[in-house]
């Protein structure tokens, strides 16, 4: 198996597959490969088991500034226009209620301000405060057995999209083979990169594919492959390995906690499965793993090619877990994979969410959770917290921690005017049909 193409991308996860449908059909690019080792499209971080299903739009996620919530938002509106535009049975996705919940008189008032004083309301519409009744009627386990002296408000919206990111990876690789000029090898593992005067050989487990411009979108091996093209030399990774807990039925959509401030990582949260609403996730955890993917021992010895066993890593490391709030949390998540003990220790969790649950009502949930690849800057020693993109001579390195997946699409829109800018002014990138088919069909407010 070998080839000559015009763009090869690296990487069947909903990041490379996003990019393969926007090149493939909103640009007259001559020539697409996609190269995926595993046998599936979307087979690891991106399969439905293993993320949070969720379509992070920046409403109730606490964590975001009111920018970073504008810059995501548009993200997560592409995504659920094409869901709108392409699932019309709901198989790739849901839609349902989620809110953000506030308990007790600090953490109301932080929402007031946040909905009133800092914009949130402005910006996001359909979002509402809400109070116990109403958040009752929405989900009576989250007021059952709560103590009724506890101030109760929660900002809520319908716009819950829960995704099956796997499957959503599937739909737009599908949509791109319809073109002519598109091909999709899986089961092709990446053995090397390297760069030639026309562009770049991509050398594979069944043969070379030569092309002209190239986009790695590998997860944590992005930036293992970018390293040995010399890009990308003052980050490293912090791998953190989410898990989930779950319960039989406790909620009817999704259900967040306000967020730890300076951590990197989701707020617990609990919310009916993707494909299965009677299945109730509460999570993630979130614990350090010295590898690149969930399970796999082989992946330790990538993580080390990445970490580099140098000093500026292991200082990076040592300041980013010396910080009084994040050492905590890291290893009150080592305590969660004790037999027993964990359910124990991660109960006040669920509780805070549904206060009626028991320890017997929580089990660790067996086969679910991906690996996150946290950007660590040695040059800094501290955590980057954004998305991390490398753009080099004629390539792109993607390596995308959340909100990557909700995110997918714009993504995809900025690396393709990258290509075509590559590729020079032969190519062209129909970006108004490109919104049209994706964010022209996402359902506002006033709709």
């Amino acid at each position: 198996m070998s080839g000559k193409y015009d763009l090869v991308i690296v990487g069947g996860g909903i990041s490379g597959a996003s990019l393969l449908y926007t090149t493939a059909k909103f640009t007259d690019v001559d020539s697409i490969a996609l190269v995926e080792k595993e046998e599936e499209i979307a087979a690891i971080n991106s399969h439905h088991t293993n993320n949070s299903q969720t379509l992070h739009f920046g409403d109730i996620e606490t964590n975001y500034t009111l920018e970073k919530a504008e810059e995501v938002k548009e993200g997560a509106e592409l995504l659920a226009g094409y869901l709108e535009n392409h699932d019309p049975d709901r198989e790739m996705h849901a839609k349902r209620s989620k809110m953000v919940l506030g308990v007790g008189d600090d953490e109301v008032q932080k929402l007031e301000e946040r909905y009133h004083e800092e914009g949130f309301g402005d910006l996001f519409p359909k979002l509402r405060p809400i109070d116990r009744d109403e958040i009752a009627e929405l989900e009576p386990k989250v007021v059952e057995d709560r103590d009724p002296s506890k101030d109760l408000l929660a900002l809520q919206t319908p716009d819950g999209y829960v995704v099956d990111y796997g499957a959503t990876s599937k739909s737009f690789v599908e949509q791109a083979r319809e073109e002519t000029n598109v091909d999709v090898f899986t089961g092709t593992k990446v053995e090397d990169i390297t760069e030639t005067t026309d562009g770049y050989t991509v050398s594979t487990d069944d043969g070379p594919f030569d092309c002209d411009v190239a986009v790695v979108a590998a997860g944590s091996h992005s930036l293992q492959i970018a390293k040995e093209l010399g890009y990308g030399e003052d980050l490293v990774l912090l791998p953190v390995a989410g898990s989930f807990f779950l319960a039989d039925d406790f909620l009817n959509g999704k259900v967040y906690t306000l967020q730890m401030k300076k951590l990197p990582f989701a707020a617990v949260h609990g919310d009916a499965d993707v494909h299965d609403p009677t299945v109730t996730r509460f999570g993630p955890t979130a614990k350090l793993v010295p590898t690149l993917e969930r399970g796999r021992i082989s992946t330790v010895s990538d993580f080390l090619d990445v970490f580099g066993l140098n000093v500026a890593s292991f200082l990076s490391y040592a300041n980013i877990l010396a910080d009084r709030i994040l050492l905590p949390y890291v290893l009150k998540n080592l305590v969660y994979d004790i037999p027993e003990v964990g359910r124990r220790a991660f109960l006040p969790h669920v509780q805070k969410v549904v206060p009626s649950a028991d320890v017997d009502d929580i089990s660790r949930a067996k086969g679910y959770g991906g690996v996150r690849p946290q950007i660590v800057d040695t040059s800094t020693k501290s955590l980057d917290m954004g998305e991390a993109k490398l753009v080099g001579d004629d390539i792109i390195f993607n390596i995308t921690p959340s909100p990557g997946a909700s995110t997918c699409l714009k993504n995809a829109m900025r690396d393709t005017r990258q290509l075509i800018e590559f590729l020079g002014d032969d190519y062209e990138f129909d970006e108004e049909a490109f919104r049209e088919e994706t964010i022209g069909n996402f359902p506002r407010a006033d709709e």
